[in-house]
C-alpha cells in the first residue's frame, strides 16, 4: 500500500527533482504563512511597544506597516524558492528529453550496424561513437557494441561462404575509432579505463598503435591473425593484469592469451609493459612474422608459458626486462626463429624452463644477464639450435640443470661470466655440438654437469 504523505518517488528520466504533493505542500503553506503573520503582527506590537516607552504610544498603522513589510520579504522569498522549484521541474522535464534523444540515437546507431550495406554499418560505427562521447553515463555500453561487433563470426577469404564486402573496411574502421580513443587518458572524450572485450575475434589488419590501455579489463584472449599487418607498437600497459598485450597497458586486464598467429605481421615493438600481468599464455605462432622489438618491460608479470613456436618469426630483439616476472615456461620450439638477441635481463626472474627445442631456431646473442635468476631447467634440446655468443652474465644465477641435450647446437662462445652462478648440474649430454669457448670468466661459480670443465679466471 502507497504512503500518500511520502515524497513522490523519482520518476523516469535523469535529475527529476524529488518533491512533495501539491494537496499537501499549499494548504501546509498557508498554516505557516498565517501563524508567521499572526506572530509577526504581535512581535512587532512589542517590540514598538518597548522601544517607544515614555514616549507616544505607538499606532496601530505603524505596526500593521511593520508587520506588512516583513510579509512581504517573506513572500519575497517563497516567490524565489517556487522559481527554484519550476527551475528544477524544467530542468527534469529537459534532461528526460536528452535522454530520450541519446536512447533513440542509441537504437538507430545500433541498427545501422546490423545493415546489409557495408556504407550504412560504417555510417553507424562513426554514430556510436559519437554517441559514446556524447553520451558519458552509457560510454561503456556503447563501447562495449562496438568490441561485440569485431567478435562477431568474420569471413577472410573472398570465396568463403560468409564473406560479406566491405566488411574488413568497416572493422578496420572500428578498430582505428577504438584506438584514437586511447591516445590520450587525460582527454575529455577517452576511452582509457574501459572495459575493452575482443574475446576470439579475428583480426587481419588494425592499427592500434601508441594505444594506452589503463585500467578496466582488456582482452584478446583467443584471437586471430590470419594475415594483413596488426600494429601494437609503442603502446602502454601499466600495472593491472595484461594478457598477450603488445601496446601500453596501465592498470586493469589485458589477455591475449590462447591466441593464434597464423600469418602476416602484428608488432608489438616498443611496448611499454609497466606493473600488473601481461600474459601471453598457451599461444600459439604457425607462420607469419610477430615483432617484440625494443619492447620494455619492468615490473609484474610478462607471460609466455606454454606457448608453442612451430613457424614464422617471432623478434623479442633489444628490449629490456628489469624486475618483475618473465615467464616462457613449458613452451615449445619446433620451427620458428626466435630471437631475444641484444636483450637485457636485470632483476628479477625470467623462467625458460620445461620447455622443448626440437628446432628452429633460438637466438640469445649479445644478451645481458645482471641481477636476475634466470631458469632454463629441465629442457630439452632435440635438433635445434640455441646461440648464447658474446652475451653476458653478471652476478645473479643462472641454471641450466636438469636438462638434455641431443642432436642439438647450443654455443656459448665468447660469452662472459662474472661473479655468476651458472649450473649444467643433472644434465645429460648425448649428441650434437657445444660450444663452450667464453671470452671471459672471473669469480664465476660453473658447475659443468656432463661438459669439460673450463677454469675459472680463464680469458
Amino acid at each position: 500500500m502507497t504512503n500518500s504523505l511520502q515524497r513522490r518517488l523519482t520518476q523516469d528520466g535523469r535529475h527529476t527533482p524529488s518533491l512533495w504533493p501539491v494537496w499537501l505542500v499549499a494548504p501546509g503553506a498557508l498554516l505557516v504563512v498565517g501563524a508567521a503573520a499572526f506572530g509577526l503582527y504581535h512581535g512587532a506590537e512589542l517590540l514598538l511597544s518597548s522601544e517607544s516607552t515614555g514616549k507616544k504610544p505607538v499606532g496601530v498603522q505603524e505596526v500593521i506597516k511593520t508587520t506588512v513589510t516583513v510579509l512581504t520579504l517573506i513572500g519575497a522569498v517563497l516567490a524565489a524558492l517556487y522559481a527554484y522549484r519550476k527551475q528544477l521541474l524544467d530542468e527534469g522535464a529537459s534532461h528526460r528529453a536528452d535522454s530520450a534523444q541519446l536512447t533513440e540515437r542509441y537504437s538507430k546507431a545500433a541498427e545501422q550496424l546490423g545493415h546489409d550495406q557495408a556504407a550504412v554499418r560504417l555510417a553507424g560505427v562513426y554514430a556510436m561513437a559519437r554517441l559514446a562521447d556524447d553520451w558519458p553515463e552509457q560510454r561503456q555500453v556503447c563501447v562495449d557494441v562496438l568490441c561485440a561487433y569485431l567478435r562477431m563470426p568474420y569471413e577472410t577469404d573472398a570465396n568463403g561462404p560468409g564473406f560479406r564486402h566491405g566488411e574488413r573496411e568497416v572493422r578496420l574502421t572500428i578498430i582505428r575509432t577504438i584506438s584514437d580513443h586511447l591516445q590520450d587518458p587525460t582527454a575529455h572524450t577517452t576511452w582509457c579505463g574501459l572495459n575493452l572485450v575482443f574475446t576470439g575475434a579475428t583480426f587481419d589488419g588494425g592499427d592500434f598503435s601508441g594505444s594506452h590501455f589503463v585500467g578496466g579489463e582488456v582482452s584478446f584472449r583467443g584471437t586471430t591473425y590470419p594475415g594483413g599487418t596488426v600494429d601494437f607498437s609503442h603502446s602502454t600497459y601499466t600495472r593491472g593484469w595484461v594478457d598477450f598485450n603488445f601496446s601500453t597497458y596501465t592498470g586493469g586486464r589485458v589477455d591475449f592469451s590462447f591466441s593464434t598467429f597464423a600469418g602476416g605481421e602484428v608488432s608489438f615493438s616498443g611496448a611499454t609493459y609497466s606493473g600488473g600481468t601481461v600474459d601471453f599464455s598457451n599461444s600459439t605462432y604457425t607462420g607469419g612474422r610477430v615483432d617484440f622489438i625494443s619492447s620494455m618491460c619492468s615490473g609484474g608479470e610478462l607471460s609466455f608459458y606454454c606457448s608453442t613456436f612451430s613457424g614464422g618469426t617471432v623478434n623479442f630483439i633489444g628490449s629490456t626486462y628489469t624486475s618483475g616476472e618473465i615467464d616462457f615456461s613449458h613452451s615449445t620450439y619446433s620451427g620458428s626463429e626466435v630471437a631475444f638477441a641484444l636483450s637485457v635481463f636485470s632483476g628479477g626472474e625470467v623462467y625458460f624452463n620445461s620447455s622443448t627445442f626440437s628446432g628452429g631456431e633460438v637466438d640469445f646473442h649479445g644478451s645481458q644477464f645482471s641481477g636476475a635468476e634466470v631458469d632454463f631447467s629441465s629442457s630439452t634440446y632435440t635438433g635445434s639450435k640455441v646461440t648464447f655468443t658474446s652475451s653476458m652474465f653478471t652476478s645473479g644465477q643462472v641454471s641450466y640443470a636438469d636438462s638434455a641435450y641431443s642432436g642439438a647446437e647450443i654455443d656459448f662462445g665468447h660469452s662472459t661470466f662474472t661473479g655468476t652462478e651458472v649450473s649444467f648440474i643433472d644434465s645429460t649430454y648425448t649428441s650434437g655440438e657445444v660450444n663452450f669457448q667464453p671470452a671471459h670468466i672471473q669469480a664465476a661459480t660453473i658447475q659443468w654437469g656432463p661438459f669439460p670443465v673450463i677454469p675459472a679466471n680463464q680469458s
